[in-house]
Formats: C-alpha cells, sequence, structure tokens
C-alpha cells in the first residue's frame, strides 16, 4: 500500500512539473528576470542624469560624499556607475551579451555591497538571486543571444 502512495506522488509531481513547464517555460523565466534585474539598474542610473544623457552635479556630490568609500575617484566612479546602469540593463533587456552585462551588474551589486551599503544584504542577495542564473545559463531563447549566437555545445537548454 505504502508503495502505491509514493508512486501516485510521484506521478502528482511529473505532472505538475509537466504542466509547469509548459505554462511557465524557462526562456520565459529568463526573460522576467533580464527585465527585473535591468529595471533595478535602470531606474537608479535615470535617477543620476538629466535629459537624454547628462550626469547631474547632485550625482558627482553623491559619489564624492556618500560612496567615498568605492576604492575609485568619485568622478570616474559616477561616470562608470552611470553608463553601465545604462548600458548593461539595456543588453540584458534585448538579451544581448546577457552572460557578462548580469556578471556586471553583478560585479555593482558586490562594490554596493562592500563599500556602500553594507547592511543593505537582504536587497543585494535578491539582485545577486535574479543575475546569478543569467550569468550561469544566460538569456534563454527569448534573447538576441540565441538569435544571433544560436546553441552552442554542451550549453544549458532554453
Amino acid at each position: 500500500m505504502y508503495l502505491n502512495q509514493v508512486e501516485t506522488r510521484i506521478g502528482w509531481s511529473d505532472r505538475l512539473n509537466r504542466i509547469a513547464s509548459t505554462v511557465l517555460p524557462f526562456s520565459m523565466i529568463c526573460l522576467v528576470q533580464r527585465i527585473a534585474l535591468a529595471t533595478i539598474f535602470l531606474l537608479s542610473g535615470r535617477t543620476k542624469v538629466e535629459g537624454w544623457f547628462t550626469i547631474t552635479d547632485t550625482t558627482y556630490e553623491l559619489f564624492r560624499i556618500e560612496y567615498a568609500g568605492v576604492p575609485l575617484p568619485s568622478e570616474f566612479a559616477a561616470v562608470a556607475a552611470t553608463v553601465s546602469e545604462h548600458v548593461f540593463p539595456a543588453l540584458l533587456i534585448l538579451g544581448l551579451f546577457t552572460r557578462f552585462s548580469a556578471l556586471a551588474l553583478l560585479g555593482m551589486t558586490a562594490v554596493i555591497q562592500i563599500f556602500v551599503y553594507p547592511d543593505a544584504w537582504p536587497t543585494h542577495l535578491s539582485w545577486a538571486g535574479l543575475a546569478l542564473p543569467l550569468v550561469a545559463m544566460g538569456g534563454g531563447s527569448l534573447s538576441l543571444d540565441q538569435m544571433l549566437f544560436g546553441r552552442r555545445p554542451g550549453s544549458t537548454p532554453a
């Protein structure tokens, strides 16, 4: 009797897995992750500029005072962060150079965690949770990476 109960549970689990993967394919999960991670950084980047792309005096001041712990010259850090918060999210949304873009944003997250807001680890951990699968598995089949470069032997299925 016990063996039949286990087989029934496994049967339900297999059916649930099939339904979930049909309704929510891996490519859709990757797309949502790409958009979610991109949105976090793009919204932050937009607060640092006026108009199309003029870095504000407030941004330079922010890097001189509040982000002073970052081991880079403040003006360079302000420009690098602002450009990165625009370029890498755009690439993620397109699914172009996904692994590299997610890795770059993961690196920014580490810098923010270590040098700027060390007590904000729950937030930064959630950002890392979005970035790490993209670094490991790529952007999925709904990405320019897939369209331009296709599936390589030994890569994770999209």
